[in-house]
């Protein structure tokens, strides 16, 4: 065997092994959050394949990778600020539409953190091999804390682009539309109606239409609720009556999941009883940043669906995908894993500094 065979084998094992984790963990459940660690595992086990597969390029090759993720890492915290502004531009100065702007600016001082705990030390002269140990200690806290939780982010943002690449089935029974608020309490807004148009388009694409349950309840500035405002957009745009059945009571994301639920299976104890054997088929159509959470929300709910994603603008989905980030990391379980997480990144350099 020679040495090329023997260096692509030892690159391609590994990296079947974490592709093959992933593969099962998708195929049991894609709402998992630890989905996001097994992707980005299985990413970063594609670096030294390809630098193996290149054969005598392979130190240009992992030159050029190091240089382009280098680069990548130092372009982010600029696009994310740059991201900001646009967002102050085009919907306001709220807080939700600062977030990309707020997290930039947390890596770019991390990176710079970075640079100067590097830099600092040789200015001093200090004597050879006592250059760590005089590292500003709170320098390397907010550069390592920058690069953890950039990371963090980073797998959960490349987990949440890769489940609309996962091949679904289109033979559906139900499919649930998740509401996103009417302008003026009437009138459906873009983000609503991108919702639809993909729900609408995945009701002309299955070869058994399913009944469409477009879920969302009446908010206090509303003049009626958006389940209500979302069935007449469906029924304008060529939907049956009789295949909607309309959610009106929920005003959580949670609820709209728990009372879509109720009606299908109310619907199949009804008048579907004798089409429908076994489990359901249930999509849920959502935006695209946000069907990861939905898709935990179904679980909790006690029932699986597929969970596809409807088109947002560009500019708009960093912001989104942020707050997403957010309200998963809020609740109790993963508050508690990302926090021991960062603490074990940490302690090493805090426990050597005073040492």
């Amino acid at each position: 065997m020679t040495n090329y065979v023997q260096g692509v084998l030892s690159a391609l094992i590994p990296a079947g092994i974490f592709w093959g984790i992933l593969l099962v963990s998708v195929i049991r459940d894609r709402s998992r959050y630890r989905n996001c660690t097994f992707l980005l595992l299985a990413f970063l086990s594609l670096i030294p394949l390809i630098t193996a597969l290149s054969g005598p390029y392979a130190q240009v090759t992992a030159l050029v990778l190091f240089s382009l993720t280098g680069l990548l890492i130092l372009a982010v915290p600029f696009l994310l600020i740059y991201n900001g502004f646009v967002m102050m531009k085009r919907e306001g100065r709220r807080f939700k539409n600062l977030l990309s702007l707020f997290f930039g600016l947390f890596i770019a001082i991390g990176e710079v953190s970075a640079f100067l705990a590097v830099w600092l030390p040789q200015l001093k002269a200090q004597p050879s091999g006592d250059e760590f140990r005089s590292l500003p200690l709170v320098l390397i806290l907010i550069s390592v804390s920058a690069a953890y939780f950039s990371l963090c982010f980073l797998s959960f943002l490349t987990y949440s682009w890769f489940l609309q690449l996962i091949p679904r089935r289109r033979d559906f029974d139900y499919v649930i539309i998740l509401g996103a608020g009417l302008i003026d309490g009437r009138k459906i807004s873009r983000l609503l109606s991108q919702r639809l148009d993909k729900a609408i388009e995945v009701w002309h694409k299955d070869p058994t239409p399913p009944v469409m349950i477009p879920s969302g309840g009446q908010g206090k500035d509303e003049e009626l609720p958006e389940g209500k405002a979302m069935a007449a957009y469906l029924v304008s745009h060529g939907i049956p009556e009789n295949k909607i059945l309309s959610e009106e009571k929920s005003r959580t994301t949670s609820e709209n999941l728990k009372f879509s639920r109720e009606l299908i299976r109310s619907d199949i104890a009804g008048t579907n009883s004798m089409q429908i054997s076994g489990r359901p088929y249930v999509a849920i159509v959502t935006s695209n940043y946000h069907v990861c959470r939905a898709l935990r929300y179904a679980r909790r709910s006690g029932f699986k669906a597929t969970g596809i994603g409807a088109p947002v603008a560009a500019y708009y989905w960093p912001s989104a995908l942020i707050r997403e980030f957010a309200a998963i990391h809020a609740e109790k379980k993963h508050a508690a894993l990302i926090l021991a997480g960062w603490l074990l990144c940490i302690l090493p350099f805090v426990a050597f500094a005073f040492r």
